[in-house]
């Protein structure tokens, strides 16, 4: 794999501290010539479920050979392992704690190197800030051709990311909201292939907690503005939302208390 000098960050550090532009820092600093690019730095704090559901989402969209530097890392300066990975023709670089796991689970044929050759890291690397001092360094150094292979061992026993996943019970499928985006739609686990397979035809009813939306739609505009509605969104999981509303106000559901929400789907007329 030939890799580019485009290196995506991905993490919880925010956008009003300094830290995600010293990661840049260190990047430009080793190879002026990269391209690091922010994918987002508004994962919630120490949350490592979501961060490894948006690099899932976002990796595959970027050209083959991006490396993608990933740091949500609650387990900083522990016994977590740093590692560098070679999956789907794209790298990815960061902490050994789960949020790589939806990648390398997806992949019939992936590369993991447990890093450890510190003459690729920073002079000084910290117990805290690892982002800045071992895997941006890593990434800039990989982007200029430096073979990720050579900077460390080869391992085979990733730590897995355990999670619910959609299952059908009694009748009915049921999930789990993972999310609330910037429009206030509460996006769920249910892929697209699960609805397929539970529904096969007909008008599915959506329940998320105790509230229900009996309107399945293909786009936004098939129901008035602000009625509510569920449909399979971009990046084919189920979403509930209003249309040019926010879901989130609309069903009186912040976010802490959205994340985790049951959600259940039933069949409805015709299914």
């Amino acid at each position: 794999m030939n890799n580019s000098r485009i290196i995506t960050l991905l993490s919880d550090f925010g956008t009003i501290d300094p830290y995600v532009s010293m990661m840049k820092g260190v990047i430009l600093s080793i190879n002026p010539a990269a391209v690091p690019l922010d994918m987002s730095h508004n994962i919630r704090p120490g949350d490592i479920f979501q961060a490894a559901r948006f690099l899932r989402e976002a990796y595959p969209f970027f050209p083959e050979g991006t490396i993608h530097v990933a740091v949500v890392d609650p387990g900083v300066g522990g016994s977590r392992r740093p590692i560098a990975l070679e999956a789907h023709g794209h790298l990815f670089i960061g902490p050994d704690n789960g949020l790589f796991w939806p990648v390398i689970n997806d992949c019939v044929d992936v590369k993991i190197v447990h890093l450890k050759e510190d003459r690729y890291f920073l002079q000084n690397v910290t117990e805290t800030f690892h982002g800045r001092d071992l895997f941006a360094p890593v990434a800039a150094h990989v982007s200029m051709g430096k073979r990720f292979g050579r900077m460390g061992e080869e391992i085979d026993d990733p730590v897995k990311l355990t999670s619910s996943v959609p299952h059908e019970k009694n009748g009915a499928l049921l999930g789990k909201v993972v999310w609330i985006d910037n429009f206030g739609n509460l996006i769920t686990n249910i892929s697209r292939k699960d609805m397929e397979h539970f529904i096969e035809s007909g008008q599915p009813i959506i329940f998320a907690g105790d509230f229900e939306v009996k309107k399945f739609c293909g786009t936004y505009s098939e129901v008035g503005k602000g009625e509510i509605l569920a449909l399979i969104n971009s990046s084919d999981m189920l979403e509930i939302s209003v249309n040019q509303g926010r879901a989130d106000v609309y069903t009186g559901t912040d976010l802490q208390k959205a994340v985790g929400l049951d959600v259940r789907v039933i069949r409805g007329e015709g299914g």
